[in-house]
């Protein structure tokens, strides 16, 4: 472990990271996937340096493959973390001894000052079986109002992740990643109500969502009473990506 990171460090450029916010959706909570490290059991977001010759999107795309084994439909840049005491390092010692790393070179390393740039991805969770890596225990998914404390500002980093989609679900992709590909017009609604925290009128949502031609209809979702089975839409890809660029403005 101490002679990979050695002989790493040197590829990397300094004092610049990525944070990678994952989100999936399922039984009307969103979901945030976190990594349990071993060294010191605490709970972090998939993250890690850029190498000087790689562009900052593709190390993003790179550590969330390494981080979780997983491949992402969309992932977009939305902010970048500077705080000057955004990290606290008063336990690295300890932290890197329980890693076996006692180098003088990576504890510099570590010691220096980082900015982070924050990037969202989205998932469905059907498809999604995460695998930590080989500095994590665990690689979990945990629901986005009940995480417990994250390492160093990462709580911040998920609240501001969430704002930034609340703030802007007209123009993400959140029907398409989040959802499966067969679903209820009462499913797409509740996802929508559970970003936005608020409830939106069923009749309302769904002329608006019709109208804007971006669901195919498909056959009924038979559970229970079949006179009020309810159909099953998919997204018709080509309109949904062409209006999202404009916004789907249904409220």
């Amino acid at each position: 472990m101490q002679q990979s990171f050695e002989s790493l460090i040197d590829n990397y450029l300094p004092g610049q990271s990525v944070d990678c916010v994952i989100i999936g959706y399922a039984s009307g909570e969103l979901k945030i996937l976190l990594l349990q490290w071993k060294a010191t059991k605490r709970w972090s977001l998939p993250g890690g340096f850029i190498l000087k010759d790689e562009d900052m999107d593709k190390a993003a795309l790179r550590i969330l493959k390494e981080r979780t084994t997983l491949e992402f439909p969309f992932i977009h840049q939305f902010y970048t973390f500077g705080n000057y005491r955004r990290r606290d390092i008063s336990n690295l010692n300890k932290e890197l001894a329980a890693m076996n790393i006692n180098s003088p070179k990576v504890n510099e390393w570590f010691r220096q000052r980082f900015i982070s740039t924050g990037y969202l991805a989205m998932v469905n969770l059907d498809k999604a079986k995460p695998q930590p890596d080989e500095l994590s225990i665990k690689c979990d998914w945990m629901p986005a109002d009940k995480l417990p404390p994250l390492i160093y500002d990462h709580n911040d980093i998920v609240a501001k992740a969430l704002e930034y989609i609340k703030m802007r679900v007209h123009f993400l992709p959140v029907g398409m990643t989040l959802l499966p590909e067969k679903f209820t017009m009462n499913e797409l609604r509740l996802l929508y109500e559970t970003i936005l925290q608020r409830s939106l009128d069923r009749a309302n949502f769904q002329r608006k969502m019709l109208k804007l031609g971006v669901l195919i209809r498909l056959e009924k979702h038979f559970a229970g009473n079949a006179h009020k089975a309810p159909y099953l839409y998919k997204f018709d890809k080509k309109m949904y990506n062409a209006f999202q660029k404009e916004g789907i403005g249904f409220v």
